[in-house]
């Protein structure tokens, strides 16, 4: 254990270990609220406690006899464990190229702490049974053993966090899917763009569930075809054919706003592939024998600009900004699908809450480790929807034959930022008062924080209202205890009440 290079492997070690744990597990991948994560979960807690037991043992003494072959044991078990994880996580989701790398790197230089150690502890369990006290680290700072100490209490620390969270996901799973499509009569074909996002996912689960025909327009055939059968997956809407009965469009494509900088060409691919997409519809129905009676298209609430407290209805004028140049040409495509004798809805849709994606399942690890809060002054309006209410909402879209043109999808109880964040500390039983600079954020994201992070709108949903769509979730504690139902806690879930109250602000 005195060798160097042992030392600066085992340092590396650390470092690689724990970037893969903050940055992958924890942030970008949000292992903890990943329900189909919890074998892996599982399986980093044992190994983590089993890297804690091994840091802290070598950290102050060398093992000899009973106790090495001990080390050793555990040394073989933990392999076992790693490789156990490399198929579960094939399995369970698709890896980032960051983290498979990481992984390579990791399994490597591994491969040469074993190659150093084990044959110090192979000759050590042939000597006599016994704890050695040993310091590693030059003169009194025992700086080796130390570091092997912290790293211990980190592993260990995590090693409670992910049983935990293994233990949660049991329960933090959505009811099943049914019910959402129940209302849509009949049994209809259904084209769905965007069938693999984490809104379309839902949709198309609901509606094979309830015997409906579903062809899914994908780039990714194997992740589409995950989402259940029978199912029709298809990579070109030319693989349709003329004589084709299709009954419905709903499209939810395009390229993701929130995944990174909106640099030039970051806006040129947001807008193209929404308009690319629109225009392959028109194109479908421009040769189909019997276009379809309706498209359900996903526009948002960014169509209405960057406002102030004023109460936005579909009938409320927009105010120029990048996202209601997207929308607007999002809207302008659809419309054009008219002169086919389509019914076409353009739903605005709002913040969509679930711990699967969206802006709830980004704020939830930094408000788990208790650093969420408002952004900027947290005065500014947040227009949301819950996950299974907007699937619902298509479902109503698809089925009330008087529901057409613009449609606000979200709840009918917008929240000011700051309460957004209360709700959420409550609902995680977290504090949530470390703001977000605003001036940071417009100097570091630019326009990407003025619209995406700090855009007041207010917007009420005064068309489903009035056709009589009853919201499930009409408030935000409400929607938080259908996300996150173990922590919300029963008492909130037993208020669940269908009301569609518009708060006014106090």
């Amino acid at each position: 254990m005195t060798n160097e290079l042992l030392w600066a492997v085992i340092l590396l070690q650390l470092i690689m270990g724990a970037s893969d744990t903050l940055f992958h597990h924890e942030f970008s991948e949000r292992l903890a609220w990943q329900p189909a994560a919890q074998s892996e979960l599982k399986l980093h807690s044992a190994r983590n406690f089993i890297y804690a037991f091994l840091f802290l043992g070598f950290a102050w003494f060398f093992p000899q006899g009973a106790f090495a072959i001990v080390a050793v044991i555990f040394i073989v078990v933990e392999v076992f464990i790693t490789l156990w994880d490399f198929v579960e996580e094939d399995l369970s989701r698709k890896l980032p190229a960051t983290e498979r790398v990481l992984h390579t790197l990791l399994a490597l230089n591994y491969g040469a702490i074993l190659a150093l150690l084990v044959p110090v502890l192979w000759e050590a369990c042939f000597l006599p049974t016994k704890l050695v006290p040993v310091t590693y680290g030059a003169s009194s700072y025992d700086a080796g053993s130390w570091l092997l100490t912290f790293a211990a209490l980190g592993v260990f620390f995590f090693g409670i966090r992910d049983l935990l969270a293994a233990q949660r996901l049991a329960h933090l799973k959505r009811g099943p899917v049914d019910e959402l499509a129940a209302s849509l009569k009949g049994h209809r074909h259904i084209l769905i763009t965007g069938a693999t996002g984490f809104i379309g996912a839902r949709l198309t689960k609901a509606l094979l569930v309830n015997g409906h025909a579903i062809t899914v327009l994908s780039r990714d055939p194997q992740r589409a075809f995950a989402l259940g059968a029978p199912l029709k997956v298809i990579t070109s809407l030319d693989q349709i054919r003329d004589e084709a009965a299709v009954d419905c469009v709903v499209n939810l494509a395009g390229e993701p706003l929130a995944n990174g900088l909106w640099t030039s060409a970051k806006r040129a691919r947001i807008i193209r592939s929404r308009v690319d997409m629109i225009g392959a519809i028109e194109g479908l129905c421009r040769r189909l024998y019997v276009p379809p009676k309706t498209v359900v298209t996903a526009s948002a609430i960014g169509w209405y600009g960057l406002r102030t407290d004023e109460l936005l209805t579909e009938e409320s004028g927009p105010q120029a900004c990048f996202t209601h140049e997207v929308c607007r040409q999002v809207e302008e495509g659809a419309d054009r699908l008219k002169a086919f004798g389509c019914r076409v809805v353009k739903l605005r849709i709002g913040l969509v809450l679930d711990t699967q994606g969206g802006m709830l399942a980004n704020l939830l690890v930094p408000f788990e480790y208790g650093l969420g809060g408002p952004i900027g002054n947290g005065k500014h309006w947040m227009s949301w929807i819950d996950l299974d209410d907007c699937v619902r909402l298509i479902v109503h879209a698809l089925q009330t034959k008087d529901l057409d043109g613009a449609v606000n999808a979200v709840a009918p109880n917008p929240v000011r930022n700051h309460d957004f964040a209360k709700a959420i500390g409550r609902a995680l039983h977290r504090p949530s008062f470390l703001p977000l600079n605003a001036w940071v954020l417009k100097f570091v994201l630019g326009d990407f924080a003025k619209e995406l992070l700090l855009a007041s709108q207010r917007v009420v949903p005064q068309k489903v209202l009035a056709s009589g769509f009853v919201f499930r979730a009409p408030t935000l504690t409400q929607a938080l205890a259908l996300s996150l139902p173990l922590h919300v806690g029963k008492q909130s879930q037993s208020n669940l009440a269908h009301k569609n109250i518009i708060c006014r602000e106090k």
